[in-house]
C-alpha cells in the first residue's frame, strides 16, 4: 500500500515502464486503493550493508539501466523544480529560519539554472538511495520504491550522494559524488545535489539538519 504523497503517485507506471530491468517487477496494481503487488526481493538485503566502494560498484552498474526514454504520466524535473523554488523559502520561514539564508538563495539560483539547461530527458528516480536497492533472487540488485520524474541523467545520482545509508561524513559524501560523476560520465551532480538536498531539507515541521551538513561539505569541496 502506497503512502498517498505526490512523489509516488506514478510509481506503478514507472515500474511498468522499467519492466523489471533493474527494478522489482510490478505484478498487479489497484489504482483506486493505491495498492501494488510487487516481485519479492529475496533475501531482500539492502545495498547499504556493503562497504562503500562495493556498493558504488553496484550503483554504477545499475543506474544506466534505469534511464529509458520516458513517456507516460510522469512529472517533469523542470515542473518539480518550479515547485521547490516556490516552497523552499516559505518552508525555511515556517521552520524558524533553521540555517543561514544564503543557502536558500544558493539553492534557488542553482535550481533555476539547472532546470533550464538539461540534457536528454529520461525516466529518473528521485529517491534511489542505498536502502531502496535490494538483493534479489532474479539478479543481485533491484531498485524498489521509485519516485519517478522525467529529467536528465545527472539528477538520478543525487539520492546516492545525499543519502546517509552509505556513510554520513565529508569523505563518504565526496567519494560518492566523485565516483558516480566520473564513472557514469555525469556533469552537474554536485549542483543538483545541493539544490535537491536543500529542497528536501524541510518536510512539514521537520528540519533535517544532516541535509545542510551535506550541502556544507559539498560547498567546501576543493
Amino acid at each position: 500500500m502506497q503512502f498517498p504523497d505526490p512523489e509516488s503517485e506514478h510509481e506503478a507506471a514507472a515500474l511498468h515502464h522499467w519492466n523489471g530491468d533493474g527494478t522489482a517487477r510490478l505484478l498487479a496494481h489497484d489504482p483506486d486503493r493505491r495498492a501494488l503487488l510487487i516481485e519479492r526481493c529475496d533475501p531482500g538485503t539492502p545495498l547499504r550493508v556493503l562497504p562503500l566502494d562495493e556498493a558504488l560498484d553496484a550503483v554504477v552498474a545499475l543506474l544506466p539501466r534505469l534511464w529509458p526514454p520516458a513517456d507516460g504520466p510522469f512529472l517533469s524535473l523542470a515542473e518539480a523544480v518550479a515547485g521547490w523554488i516556490v516552497a523552499l523559502p516559505a518552508a525555511w520561514e515556517r521552520a524558524g529560519r533553521p540555517h543561514e539564508r544564503r543557502l536558500v538563495g544558493l539553492a534557488l539560483d542553482l535550481l533555476y539554472g539547472l532546470a533550464d539547461c538539461q540534457g536528454e530527458q529520461v525516466l529518473v528516480n528521485q529517491d534511489l538511495h542505498a536502502a531502496n536497492v535490494l538483493w534479489a533472487t532474479r539478479e543481485p540488485w533491484l531498485a524498489i520504491d521509485p519516485k519517478p520524474l522525467v529529467g536528465e541523467r545527472e539528477f538520478s545520482a543525487v539520492p546516492m550522494v545525499r543519502g546517509t545509508e552509505l556513510g554520513h561524513s565529508p569523505a563518504a559524501v565526496r567519494r560518492r559524488l566523485d565516483r558516480l560523476s566520473a564513472e557514469l560520465g555525469l556533469d552537474q551532480v554536485r549542483d543538483w545535489t545541493i539544490g535537491h538536498t536543500m529542497a528536501w531539507s524541510i518536510a512539514g515541521d521537520t528540519f533535517f539538519a544532516e541535509h545542510v551538513e551535506i550541502v556544507h561539505w559539498l560547498l567546501d569541496q576543493p
